[in-house]
């Protein structure tokens, strides 16, 4: 039998921590970075067009370009952050905070997108980074698409484990995350898109025991709503 790389796709939240304040900084609704980040990247538009001056061209390039940019990284941070693996047990206990509890609980409702107590810090360091190649106008416009980036693979990754696709791009994009988290969690670092999977040789190589993953996965989601639709009734 495989091995399960998973303690339960029930939607209900793990306790991470005993203090109330901290366990509440590590759950958030999927609706809460939309409306916390939308007015920030209008911000960004407009500053680059109204103090920057810049043209419409140049906004709409920059922007494009930051938007294209999130998509390597993404992959990056999956790939080389939140899967690097530490071997303290302080490094232990952050990587779980950060991605490990993810991969444990994959359907957890309240931790698929990133709660404002890590992205705005995390926001703010790649900022500055970004500030050492561009002008300040420039990167207004840049980041303004690459926060685009982000909310997209943020709100991916939330349908990712709770929509049902049935055909199209979103039921590919599912599949090949639900085969990271189900199947072999080495590979297939893509969330929104498996681009950069292929540039970089990281696509799933067990193609049949992928696809043994997938119905081991849809038998215990069936038994689990199952079991919920029992204690409902």
């Amino acid at each position: 039998m495989a091995k399960k790389l998973y303690v339960s796709n029930s939607t209900e939240s793990s306790r991470m921590f005993k203090n109330d304040f901290l366990e509440s900084l590590t759950k958030v609704h999927w609706s809460v970075p939309i409306i916390f980040w939308i007015p920030v990247k209008i911000y960004f538009i407009w500053r680059a067009l109204v103090p920057g001056e810049l043209s419409v061209g140049t906004v709409v390039m920059y922007y494009l370009f930051g938007l294209a940019f999130w998509t390597l990284a993404e992959y990056v941070l999956h790939r080389w952050v939140f899967h690097y693996e530490p071997t303290s047990k302080f490094g232990k206990r952050v990587h779980f905070i950060f991605h490990g509890v993810h991969h444990d609980f994959p359907k957890d409702r309240l931790r698929l997108v990133m709660p404002l107590s890590a992205s705005i810090p995390m926001a703010a360091i790649i900022y500055l980074l970004f500030s050492l190649f561009f002008s300040p106008y420039t990167l207004a416009a840049f980041f303004s698409g690459f926060l685009l980036g982000y909310l997209i693979y943020d709100e991916c990754h939330y349908a990712m484990h709770h929509a049902n696709f049935k055909s199209g791009l979103f039921k590919k994009i599912k599949d090949h995350h639900m085969l990271h988290h189900y199947a072999e969690p080495d590979r297939g670092f893509g969330v929104s898109s498996a681009l950069w999977d292929k540039i970089f040789d990281s696509g799933f190589t067990k193609k049949k025991a992928a696809g043994t993953a997938k119905n081991q996965v849809k038998t215990v989601e069936k038994k689990e709503n199952s079991v919920r639709t029992e204690q409902v009734h």
